[in-house]
């Protein structure tokens, strides 16, 4: 770069034409702090969005953190924009922006746009670039086939509780330390991607990450922004995907944030029964205001684009689509239709997914929507909102409330089990056993189940083998795949020393085989999102409780029986139909012993018989295990046929 391109403005007015209209999908390289150097000095370019004040500067550790020592001007197109340039200002100083506005309102915020922050509690920005050598360029290609092709097996991580330094007082894994292990880990589990809980800065660590503040910057809790670049940079060498949690549903209003940011309503809507959302207690963004799309539109590419990451799970979707969401009779206002749907939320929604598959076409868009909203997944063309992949909370809620009944009365909700069938390929959905799922009192997976200690880990055996088998990709919350005994304490790690416990690592060794059964077989990926992959043998054997369906790839020969038995009975000479003679094998059983199990093992080959059964003409007969899922494929036609 060139000294006079170095000294030329950042923003041009063809930037602010295209932030104010909402277009600007690349404004974090215009707004916030940006290092030039001038003649060999580091001058610092600042830019705020401040349309209410009256005088706005930059206080710092550089200045004295004095409010009259930087003043800032107004750009004269009227579009409230504040910017300045300060020299020998760079890399690390800590800055806040001063703002007084219109009715007298003095505030110092924090910058929307920065890329790295002070660790909580300390609230200041900090002048940072962006600068790393990548080296996942392999990765990058690989991602060129859609990973929807393909399984996707996603393990769900909370960064500061995932594994803690005992030795250092139980500290948190910095990001360089999670990438000499999480890679590695993921590898031999046969996890395809990683999903982070929020890493973007937050101030308060027990909000999970959800009440951010930093949209820009990784938390400074685990290391620089460099050292997230250096993990995912890591994962990816080890061929795994990088998930992010990104929450544009609503935003903590701590003074330094977004909330109340130019002494107006900036980002969020002025009204409460619009801009407050009662059940966190923040504040509701403004999707109807141009510049406030650009901001959360452009911060979704940007970490795409800085971070090089594969996917964004978009949090609380179904409480941006309604306008009456977790609100009482008088608490919201009406569209403009009088209707309860937030046609703002759905407008931005869809611009979000078309403009995350225009600049990147291989990354994924998830939705976690727990609603029956009608195409989720569907193309913005046909009236979808354009996500790739959409959370399946109703399998979610009826499965673990089946499973956590006693194994005596499930015969009278067998329809709970199967129901999820109905509408599964209504939407390209993600099954997920979430971290919403092990907190606050509902108990670890484990201990959700019923039963003595052998019957709750051979009811999750069963749960794990269940989900691997049903259509959609697949999520588990860290701990799950060792079945944890305790919910998840974010303030402490997961309980590892479990693994010694043969039971403890039975679990593990079944999750790790079952993400290799699910990679290797394309019957259970081929056709994950479409009914023709999918067919019940038998769903309405409520007395024994057993469900058998078939997973179908695109060959014909790609073939797997499924076959749940949700009692602790050993269930003898139990037959089941097939539409083709010959012998089948038991390719998968997890009441194995290797797991934990009581290993009821079927013979090595398993005959068909010309007795009729299920619509099919011939059937096999079957030992079926307690609490348990078997898999049988076909193996080979009778020699005198």
């Amino acid at each position: 770069m060139t000294q006079q391109q170095e000294k030329q403005p950042l923003l041009t007015g063809y930037d602010v034409d295209l932030f104010r209209s909402g277009k600007h999908y690349h404004i974090y390289n215009k707004l916030g702090a940006h290092v030039r150097e001038d003649a060999g000095i580091p001058v610092t370019h600042f830019a705020v969005w401040a349309p209410n004040a009256t005088a706005v500067s930059v206080v710092g550790n550089f200045n004295g953190w004095d409010r009259d020592a930087h003043p800032f001007s107004p750009r004269e197109d009227g579009s409230g924009i504040w910017e300045g340039a300060i020299p020998n200002v760079g890399r690390g100083e800590l800055y806040k922006y001063f703002i007084r506005s219109q009715n007298g309102y003095e505030v110092e915020k924090g910058d929307p746009y920065a890329v790295y922050w002070e660790t909580p509690p300390r609230t200041a920005s900090v002048v940072w670039d962006l600068e790393f050598e990548w080296n996942d360029q392999s990765w990058l290609e690989k991602r060129k086939t859609p990973a929807l092709n393909g399984p996707v097996s996603i393990y769900e991580l909370h960064l500061g509780s995932w594994r803690r330094i005992h030795e250092e007082e139980g500290r948190w894994m910095t990001y360089r330390e999670l990438a000499q292990e999480l890679p590695e880990y993921c590898l031999f589990m046969g996890f395809t991607h990683v999903e982070f809980l929020p890493v973007m800065e937050h101030p308060f660590y027990g909000s999970w990450g959800y009440q951010v503040t930093g949209y820009f910057a990784p938390t400074s809790r685990y290391g620089t922004p460099q050292d997230f670049m250096f993990l995912i940079n890591a994962l990816h060498e080890a061929g795994i995907g990088v998930i992010l949690d990104w929450v544009p549903s609503h935003f903590p209003t701590d003074e330094h944030g977004l909330g109340y940011f130019d002494g107006s309503h900036l980002y969020e809507h002025s009204d409460p029964r619009q801009g407050f959302h009662p059940d966190w207690k923040s504040a509701i963004f403004n999707y109807g205001r141009h510049e406030v799309k650009s901001f959360l539109i452009s911060n979704a590419l940007y970490w795409l684009d800085k971070f090089h990451i594969d996917g964004l799970r978009v949090d609380a979707v179904a409480s941006m689509l309604y306008l009456d969401y977790s609100r009482k009779e008088g608490e919201w206002i009406p569209n403009r239709y009088g209707g309860r749907e937030n046609l703002e939320a759905i407008d931005f929604l869809r611009e979000f997914n078309a403009a995350v598959h225009q600049s990147f076409p291989d990354v994924l868009t998830i939705a976690e929507e727990s609603t029956a909203w009608p195409g989720v997944t569907h193309p913005i063309s046909s009236g979808g909102l354009g996500f790739d992949l959409k959370w399946m909370m109703g399998w979610m809620h009826d499965s673990l409330s089946y499973f956590q009944k006693d194994a005596v009365y499930r015969s009278y909700h067998q329809g709970q089990i199967a129901f999820s069938t109905h509408y599964a390929f209504s939407e390209r959905f993600v099954l997920p056993l979430s971290h919403d799922e092990v907190v606050h009192g509902k108990r670890s997976l484990l201990r959700k189940m019923p039963g003595d200690e052998w019957q709750q880990f051979a009811n999750l055996r069963l749960l794990y083998a269940y989900m691997y088998g049903h259509p959609g990709a697949k999520l588990l919350f860290m701990g799950g795949e060792f079945g944890q005994n305790h919910e998840w304490r974010h303030d402490y790690s997961l309980d590892w020393n479990e693994n010694k416990h043969p039971l403890h690592e039975g679990i593990q060794r079944l999750v790790k085989d079952l993400n290799n059964f699910y990679q290797t077989e394309p019957a259970l990926y081929e056709r994950n999102f479409s009914g023709e992959g999918f067919e019940w043998i038998d769903h309405q054997d409520a007395t024994n409780s057993v469900l058998a369906w078939t997973r179908k790839g695109t060959s014909p020969s790609d073939q797997l029986l499924f076959i749940a038995n949700f009692t602790p009975v050993v269930r003898e000479n139990y037959r089941i139909g097939v539409g083709k003679p010959g012998y089948y094998e038991e390719v998968f059983n997890s009441d194995n012993l290797r797991y934990g199990g009581a290993d009821v093992i079927s013979l090595e080959e398993i005959e068909s018989y010309p007795i009729p059964k299920h619509g099919h003409p011939h059937s096999v007969p079957l030992t079926l295990p307690p609490l348990a899922v078997i898999v049988l494929k076909y193996s080979k036609e009778f020699e005198w046929l």
